[in-house]
């Protein structure tokens, strides 16, 4: 069997690779490094944009629990990411560039996938196509796409600035973890009440960069918002969100931080760090002036500012099968966030489906593990407007006993649902 996959970002990959180990003979399509998107700078497959966690590893998480799911195929992504992990408390986190040269080198190495290193500007009118061409796609492929799916939907997603260790103001920063989960893999930039709120009113009145449509009628999705958008819904919202100080004592003071900012490894030599949780939009001059108030980091030296781009989405459940294949015209498939599904390992997940199905293997995932119950809300599960959905417990059915606890209750969920993948 012959396939053709468009895309080498995350979805295409471990589609190109998911089919290759089933036999399939592959011809994985990539512009880069002939042409880069506006995001994208390395000239690897599988490149990271937005920031280098894959989120939690913990069975107790939903994130945790998706990347068992997929374990137990065989994954190109999540085997890269633990060979080119940095400390990063409970998640699974990667050396962006490492990880990136890790996955192709796999890819690379699969005789039965040939890489084309070429833009692809018409979607194949014959044999079995994979789409995977990420949410960032334009020009004449875009139009391909709004022209077999009869258009398509859009959200706005933002990315984190990144900045070098040897800047951070350490004697008022601190490392540790959260609730000291793993070793003190994040460097803690804590402020006290002054400071969080003369940090807070200059946030919310900075100036952000241009974009095409009134910020106010933007879509965004709520993992990725803007720190700026999400301030202004109150004064205490970031405390509660990317600046909460829960599970952190200030070893100079003693006591919990009124606010507190983390600073996530971005490289294997602990050189750079990318603020955790500070998607934005504000124009580079207004992040330097902003972001140096946080005490730690009055001295920063950016090496990447936070940037924001459009990420475009299909209307799922009208358009695809639980398998990402297009309803009515079978030898299509989709993958990646471009189906809805959000977030680096669901949109690898999409990929690994696909590529299975694609190569005769379908498997048809019960609602109560997470790879079934996102594919099931893609297809048609969702109610209302469709958005974007990430891996959750709550998208799981729930189970016949009730569980206050929510630690145990989401354990079970976990191990019931890999007793189902064991089976499979």
């Amino acid at each position: 069997m012959n396939i053709t996959v468009i895309g080498g970002g995350l979805a295409g990959c471990e589609a190109a690779y998911a089919a290759a180990l089933r036999g399939a003979n592959v011809t994985l399509y990539e512009m880069k490094p002939n042409k880069f998107s506006p995001a994208h700078s390395l000239p690897f497959l599988c490149e990271l944009v937005c920031s280098n966690s894959l989120k939690a590893d913990r069975l107790d998480s939903a994130s945790g629990l998706l990347k068992r799911e997929m374990r137990h195929f065989s994954s190109v992504v999540l085997d890269s990411a633990e060979e080119t992990s940095v400390p990063a408390g409970g998640a699974l986190a990667v050396d962006r560039e490492l990880f990136a040269k890790a996955v192709t080198d796999k890819i690379n190495s699969m005789e039965n996938i040939r890489v084309i290193n070429e833009e692809v500007t018409e979607i194949p009118k014959d044999g079995t196509v994979i789409i995977a061409c990420g949410p960032l796609v334009d020009g004449a492929m875009a139009e391909e796409i709004k022209k077999l799916t009869g258009g398509y939907l859009s959200f706005f997603d933002a990315a984190a600035p990144i900045l070098t260790y040897d800047s951070i103001d350490m004697t008022s920063a601190f490392k540790a973890s959260r609730y000291d989960r793993g070793d003190d893999d994040y460097i803690n930039c804590p402020m006290n009440e002054e400071e969080y709120n003369a940090f807070y009113d200059n946030l919310v009145s900075a100036e952000r960069a241009p974009i095409h449509e009134s910020i106010d009628k933007l879509h965004f999705f709520e993992g990725c918002m803007p720190v700026e958008v999400m301030a202004k819904r109150g004064r205490d919202t970031i405390r509660f969100g990317p600046l909460k100080p829960v599970g952190l004592t200030d070893p100079h003071t003693g006591r919990r931080p009124y606010a507190n900012v983390q600073l996530r490894c971005d490289n294997k030599d602990k050189t750079l760090y990318n603020i955790v949780g500070f998607q934005t939009n504000l124009k580079f001059s207004e992040q330097k002036r902003v972001f140096s108030m946080i005490p730690a980091l009055k001295n920063a030296e950016f090496v990447r500012y936070g940037v924001m781009h459009r990420n475009l989405f299909l209307d799922s459940p009208s358009l695809l099968n639980d398998d990402f294949s297009m309803k009515g015209n079978e030898r299509i498939y989709f993958a990646g966030q471009m189906t809805g599904v959000e977030g680096y390992i669901e949109s690898a997940m999409s990929g690994m489906i696909a590529g299975m199905s694609a190569a005769g293997k379908r498997y048809d995932f019960p609602r109560e593990t997470i790879m079934g119950a996102l594919t099931k809300y893609i297809s048609g599960d969702s109610t209302g407007t469709f958005q974007p959905m990430n891996a959750n417990f709550g998208i799981l059915p729930p189970l016949p006993e009730r569980i206050r606890d929510k630690k145990e209750r989401y354990t079970k969920l976990a191990e019931r649902s890999l007793e189902i993948i064991e089976k499979l």
